[in-house]
């Protein structure tokens, strides 16, 4: 059992809970490409077998997010989470469509973030949340991100609510994005809710839940490796070369640089790497 499995990650989960059952269902080595917080549902692709073998394709993958952002409140750890730390009022004004779309659209573009003390990025070889958790101070430098695509959804004056979609570069910290949103909005805010709903080609609707998945389904749902990389072109070796690219042998090509899908009497044998006029071996599925 070797590809890519989209799970649907329910709220209260950790993605090592999910990694677990997903090995203890199939029997084979399993990793993720990108971790999601307990209190965060949605899009979590799991790589089986020798799947793993293309989380290098894989981790740096841009991503969507469905956010919903409470204001008036700011939270320890920038969600649900935390202990309230802060409250201001909320004016109507600030509530303004117009206003909250022209705030969003600021975000636009590359830009340096701050990510939050709750986090798992290291200083000093220390993660950032050990620090927080002693009420130590540490200096943490600002990352390099891109919000490519952001767009309100709803605005709920009532409660003080806003959601919205951002579509974004690895890296990138919702927690903070809200905090920020908050403060050009003119107040304070948490993320309350977050739904990844796309991380590369992998979307939601091609999600299957956890919870849903047995041993005599879970195949199924399975894609795999070939069609992970559909969008790559092919190399078709034939009956003196296969065996030579299968022994790791580099083998001249007159095709430019890239990543390909190998065949042999059309049948996928694996992925080869073109450098430089010369294909070698990536990742072979026997």
């Amino acid at each position: 059992m070797n590809g890519i499995l989209i799970v649907n990650k329910s709220k209260g989960y950790t993605s090592h809970d999910i990694v677990a059952k997903v090995k203890k269902i199939t029997g084979e080595k399993v990793g993720h490409t990108g971790t999601l917080d307990p209190l965060a549902t949605g899009v979590l692709p799991l790589l089986i077998g020798k799947g793993t073998l293309c989380s290098k394709y894989l981790m740096n993958h841009d991503k969507t997010y469905k956010v919903l952002l409470k204001l008036g409140i700011k939270k320890s750890t920038g969600d649900e989470e935390g202990d309230i730390i802060q409250e201001e009022s909320v004016n109507e004004e600030f509530l303004d469509e117009e206003k909250v779309k022209t705030v969003l659209e600021s975000f636009l573009g590359e830009q340096e973030q701050i990510p939050p003390i709750y986090s798992a990025i290291k200083v000093n070889g220390k993660k950032l949340y050990e620090y927080a958790r002693k009420g130590q101070n540490v200096k943490i430098e600002p990352r390099r991100i891109t919000i490519y695509d952001i767009k309100l959804l709803k605005v709920d004056k009532a409660i003080s609510e806003i959601q919205f979609e951002v579509s974004c570069s690895k890296g990138t910290y919702i927690r903070s994005l809200c905090e920020d949103i908050a403060k050009k909005i003119g107040t304070v805010g948490y993320m309350k809710e977050l739904q990844r709903t796309k991380v590369g080609n992998f979307v939601i609707e091609e999600a299957v839940l956890a919870e849903d998945l047995k041993e005599e389904n879970v195949e199924e749902h399975i894609i795999t490796i070939e069609n992970v990389f559909n969008d790559l072109e092919n190399i078709e070796l034939n009956e003196k070369k296969l065996p030579l690219f299968l022994n790791g042998v580099r083998l001249s090509f007159d095709v430019k640089d890239g990543i390909y899908k190998i065949y042999n009497h059309q049948q996928f044998i694996g992925i080869g790497i073109v450098k430089e006029k010369h294909l070698k071996r990536d990742i072979i599925l026997d």
